[in-house]
């Protein structure tokens, strides 16, 4: 059982999902747990930036964004994996570790530090495989998590150049109280290309009571669900977490054997369909599972694509975007109209209303933007100043409109530059009781002017066209006098012949 009574995750006889930078997102996690994955752990996400995060509940996904000052979403997670998901942390100071850990810790089943990532990415700031070398810090990281947060905390770590100094290491972690140690059985300096060395971890799992968790098979080691077993017998391990043999083919955990690759992809695209994944990175992780078929037609396509919705096109899943865009733009349109006021509300010195663009709402050729211009230049203001800016979330636009050194907004977020805009020049003209140009309401000041210069072409045009007519009378008339005069001179001319 990955649970016990109290509801606490524990880690023997698991198998999980390793975590992988870029890779270990919410799709892949949801998608590994369909697929008989016990424990799923997330990406390597760094104190700093974490640090920083303010924790949002997403209603239209029903999800949990943690977004860092920028409006990104750096961790996002949902119901369905709460109880099974590991929060992984880059870190190198304590008290950063517990801020983090303490800001996560309701939204997930477990914390973990990472000790074992060899990349400049981790080791930089003194985080991932540089944590080996100081001892000293990794007890004082791990001990100030075991004892300030609610769910179990765990590391992962790498081997040391000795098996002695692997087991050392080891025990002194297991002392803090970790609820399991993941070993990595390749030194610092060695990468995916090398052999795992099997007989360190089994060293370390002899060592030490708690749960250790076997890694770095998937190489050689792992390649179905049935040497799953075979490499925890290997390693003595009590559980086994799988990287790139889960990344290219996440149905490795299935007991029923693998599925497709095409049908694990589209598997895939339906949850970052589902949960707005960033189409970058969805990108990525469907080339990921090409790895040599990534040349093939199928390849292409989805490299070339720039979008969700093009990638879904590529995997024949067109009418499932279609579909899932509908729903959840129905969702955000019925909780915006639902949560967020219509009369006008101050907010940090921006007039704010809950007001959406209806295109067909305005006659053709008239939209709110121009009948505010026209108005302020009627009342021989500087023009309105439109900044519009883009949340990634969701990559829908908000617009704030500046007329009279008075800022003007609405509430609810559009799916265009253009439309946002569009909303916020609406807010500006309801505050100030300006006529909008809707048809049906009354005449605005540019409508007026449009059926004036309406009117004026149209004599205009009646004029021209009578004008045209009279010259090609003239014209004709000019013809036929020509004719007659040939017709005379050539008769005149037959007359002097015959004489």
């Amino acid at each position: 059982l990955v649970l016990n009574s109290f509801s606490r995750l524990t880690f023997r006889n698991i198998n999980a999902l390793a975590p992988m930078v870029r890779v270990g997102t919410l799709p892949m996690r949801l998608l590994a747990l369909d697929y008989g994955a016990d424990v799923v752990y997330c990406e390597e996400l760094i104190d700093i930036k974490m640090a920083q995060c303010r924790r949002v509940v997403n209603d239209v996904l029903d999800t949990v964004d943690f977004v860092a000052p920028d409006d990104r979403v750096m961790f996002r997670t949902c119901g369905k994996e709460k109880e099974r998901v590991v929060f992984q942390m880059g870190t190198a100071d304590p008290d950063r570790a517990l801020a983090v850990a303490r800001l996560v810790e309701m939204d997930v089943a477990a914390i973990d530090v990472n000790m074992g990532c060899p990349k400049e990415y981790s080791t930089k700031g003194g985080m991932g495989a540089a944590l080996l070398s100081d001892p000293d810090k990794i007890e004082a990281i791990l001990r100030k998590l075991v004892s300030g947060v609610s769910v179990p905390v765990t590391c992962k770590i790498r081997i040391l150049p000795t098996l002695e100094e692997t087991v050392a290491l080891a025990q002194r972690i297991e002392k803090v109280g970790v609820a399991a140690i993941a070993v990595h059985g390749r030194f610092k300096d060695e990468r995916p290309r090398h052999p795992v060395h099997c007989d360190y971890i089994q060293a370390v799992a002899r060592a030490v009571s708690v749960p250790v968790i076997a890694n770095g098979g998937s190489l050689d080691l792992v390649k179905s669900y049935e040497d799953i077993e075979e490499f925890r017998c290997a390693t003595g391990a009590a559980s086994v977490m799988l990287a790139r043999a889960a990344m290219w083919n996440a149905s490795v955990f299935r007991s029923q054997g693998l599925l497709p690759l095409e049908r694990v992809m589209q598997e895939y695209l339906k949850y970052a369909i589902q949960y707005d994944n960033h189409a970058f990175n969805t990108k990525y992780c469907l080339c990921q599972m090409l790895r040599d078929k990534v040349e093939s037609p199928l390849g292409k396509q989805v490299q070339a694509a720039q979008t969700n919705a093009e990638i879904s096109e590529a995997l024949g899943l067109q009418e499932f975007y279609r579909q899932t865009e509908e729903q959840l733009q129905t969702r955000r349109d019925a909780l915006q109209s639902s949560s967020l006021p219509s009369s006008p509300v101050v907010d940090g010195g921006v007039i704010t209303m809950a007001v959406k663009f209806e295109r067909r709402e305005y006659p053709p050729q008239i939209t709110p933007k121009m009948v505010l211009l026209e108005w302020s230049r009627k009342q021989r203001m500087e023009q309105p100043l439109y900044e519009t800016v883009q949340r990634p979330q969701d990559r829908a636009f908000q617009s704030t409109v500046t007329l009279d050194e008075k800022k003007y907004r609405s509430s609810l977020w559009e799916k265009s530059k253009k439309f946002a805009e569009q909303a916020a020049a609406i807010v500006c003209m309801r505050v100030l009781g300006v006529p909008e140009g809707r048809v049906g309401d009354k005449d605005s000041d540019l409508v007026c002017k449009r059926k004036r210069e309406s009117r004026k072409n149209g004599r205009a045009e009646e004029e021209r066209r009578k004008k045209l007519h009279v010259a090609d009378d003239v014209l004709q008339e000019l013809e036929t006098s020509e004719q007659r005069v040939v017709m005379k001179t050539g008769s005149e001319t037959s007359e002097r012949s015959a004489d």
